[in-house]
């Protein structure tokens, strides 16, 4: 299986996922500059954290014009595997591949800590190495990661939500939502569950000198769907 990592002016954790689907999984691994108009091949496609363009304007606000990300479009719409970490969580809502937006921290404070996250559905490409209900552990680290929505759409969305923000006890409450993103989103797919946006860092936490490897189970995830597609 072939991977992309997307590189735009800004990105800083490119590398953390080229590492992680290279040296830890042993995966053939390109990285691809903003600028690129073709995926060379590439049968899934990372869209890593950072600042892309300074995150000027808003977040994702900028990339979303990038060439490149005309042809991730055209994949995602093919069914093609698309991953968005943090900023390509963002990049993903600007760029209309994921429903929704992306606002300030309620606090307006940026956040940089580990975060207990609940498992919501297991029958997507990203998440079936992990339980039903299962509780993990990854790291969040940033500024505008209050996901909302429209409240008209937020009965259609809510079923689309993979991971939620909850406490030890897998308890969804306003105390274990770090952001206040709206009904303690941390990520969600596409209505074809082919696009995954998430703003908790699994390739920061994919190997257990980190503190916690339950973030490679989504990549190993990704890896067993595209086995058995």
């Amino acid at each position: 299986m072939k991977w992309g990592v997307v590189v735009f002016p800004g990105s800083n954790c490119d590398q953390d996922c080229v590492h992680v689907l290279q040296d830890v999984l042993r995966q053939p691994t390109v990285t691809l500059w903003h600028q690129e108009t073709g995926l060379r091949g590439c049968d899934a496609v990372v869209l890593p954290g950072g600042f892309s363009y300074g995150d000027y304007l808003r977040t994702g606000a900028v990339a979303r014009f990038s060439p490149i990300m005309q042809a991730v479009a055209r994949f995602a719409k093919d069914g093609g595997l698309v991953l968005g970490i943090c900023n390509g969580f963002q990049i993903l809502l600007e760029s209309g591949l994921l429903p929704g937006a992306m606002l300030r921290n309620t606090g307006l404070r940026f956040i940089c800590r580990s975060v207990t996250l609940r498992v919501e559905r297991t029958d997507t490409p990203f998440t079936n190495r992990y339980r039903p209900g299962q509780i993990v552990r990854m790291p969040i680290a940033h500024n505008e990661g209050r996901y909302t929505i429209e409240p008209r759409e937020e009965p259609t969305v809510r079923g689309q939500a993979v991971f939620r923000y909850c406490d030890d006890e897998g308890r969804v409450t306003e105390a274990a939502n770090p952001n206040g993103s709206t009904d303690a989103i941390a990520g969600l797919t596409n209505a074809a569950g082919n696009v995954l946006g998430l703003m908790p860092h699994p390739e920061r936490a994919a190997e257990a000198v980190l503190g916690s490897s339950d973030g490679r189970l989504l990549f190993e995830s990704m890896l067993e769907a595209y086995a058995h597609a």
